[in-house]
């Protein structure tokens, strides 16, 4: 499996905007190539039940599986891996206890992007690259901020926050391996075609 093409187009679900199950399904027909379950304050029990559903259907569509935060729920639905943030178990640690998952690192800045692959981090999920509703209070670190990130790590990275149909050109074009978007997709009327223009965008710029 290529990661880096795995990667591509990486969409990040949110109930505020449209229940999981339904949505996702939308995602994988427009194209989402991995699919992040993000689930803040629910029973554990209803994150299993959703994650087993998501990790049937992005088997069927040969896109990858994440679940955000939570290393013991990616584990129990067979899930291709975690996406662990700066206040989540440590990626060291992540990486002893679950020896398969492939481990995403959300960072926001360059010093956090070289420390979480040091520590062995397999992507990075790095931003906020503009301004963005979904996480009012993540750091920007702007086009260039991103760029330095890219040109200083060997691991893949996905370029997240504020991410959208009109700036996803300029992001891919940094030289990311990808762009994971929430609003952009889970906020569109229509998931499938919002995904379906990314998705062409995605390929435009990296082939």
């Amino acid at each position: 499996m290529n990661l880096r093409n795995k990667l591509k187009l990486y969409v990040i679900t949110d109930r505020r905007l449209k229940p999981e199950v339904e949505s996702v399904r939308e995602a994988l027909e427009g194209g989402a190539t991995a699919i992040q379950m993000r689930i803040k304050n629910a029973p554990t029990r209803e994150m299993y039940e959703i994650g087993k559903t998501l990790r049937q259907l992005t088997r069927e569509y040969d896109a990858l599986f994440f679940v955000d935060d939570r290393v013991d729920v990616a584990l129990a639905v067979d899930a291709d891996g975690v996406q662990l943030g700066p206040e989540d178990m440590p990626i060291e640690v992540a990486k002893e206890i679950a020896l398969n998952l492939i481990i995403g690192a959300s960072v926001y800045s360059l010093e956090e992007a070289l420390e979480a692959e040091k520590k062995g981090a397999d992507y990075l999920g790095a931003g906020s690259v503009f301004p963005t509703k979904t996480k009012e209070d993540a750091r920007v670190i702007g086009l260039e901020g991103l760029r330095k990130i890219v040109e200083s790590v060997k691991i893949p990275v996905v370029a997240i926050g504020g991410i959208n149909k009109d700036n996803a050109r300029e992001v891919l074009k940094t030289g990311v391996d990808g762009i994971a978007v929430i609003s952009a997709v889970m906020g569109a009327e229509d998931v499938r075609k919002a995904t379906e223009e990314l998705r062409k965008i995605v390929e435009e710029v990296l082939g």
